[in-house]
């Protein structure tokens, strides 16, 4: 079952404040581009590499499709979101929300791909990459900001040594990339 939080600003609710400014991932659009070049390229090989063994026939163009589409899949970015209290991820399938003002525990993956679970009070649970947070500092702040609030509340009772690490690599980072921008590197 999907809980939606943008629910609660509808029409059944006049009264209520209208929702906050919502943030997004700035760099989707071009890493969805990525993703699709990569699958398009791979496509294109393939076929190519085919055509010239003059072994091309439908069913090997349609088996090379196929697997330019699960390529494609595999690195379909999801778009996540954030508003004051809530973090939403969407995949192709699904999309993932937690309350980010009710964190329970906040946990660093290490991997290919660092990520970041996120798990809330109600039961949600939402994984993602920390490259995503680097990219945007507004969504780095606004998670930060309400797992805050989580820990003033007491309902963090796991992670706030992780939101410190996190927070100064993300600074880090950041001053980096002023300085490169600046030419003091």
């Amino acid at each position: 079952m999907e809980r939606r939080y943008e629910g609660r600003h509808d029409a059944v609710h006049p009264h209520l404040d209208p929702p906050a400014e919502v943030l997004h991932d700035r760099r989707w659009a071009k890493d969805l581009r990525s993703a699709v070049q990569c699958a398009a390229v791979i496509l294109v090989l393939l076929l190519l590499i085919d055509w010239g063994a003059d072994s091309l026939t439908a069913v090997r163009g349609a088996l090379w499709a196929g697997l330019a589409v699960l390529l494609f899949l595999i690195l379909f970015p999801p778009r996540v979101t954030a508003g004051e209290g809530w973090l939403a991820s969407r995949g192709l399938l699904r999309k993932r929300l937690v309350r980010t003002d009710l964190l329970v525990s906040v946990r660093c993956v290490d991997g290919v791909s660092q990520r970041l679970v996120l798990r809330d009070v109600p039961g949600g649970r939402v994984e993602i990459s920390l490259q995503v947070l680097m990219n945007n500092p507004d969504l780095w702040h606004r998670l930060d900001e309400d797992a805050h609030r989580s820990a003033t509340g007491g309902s963090l009772t796991c992670g706030q040594t992780a939101l410190l690490r996190l927070s100064e690599r993300i600074d880090r980072e950041n001053a980096r990339t002023v300085f490169k921008v600046s030419g003091l590197d």
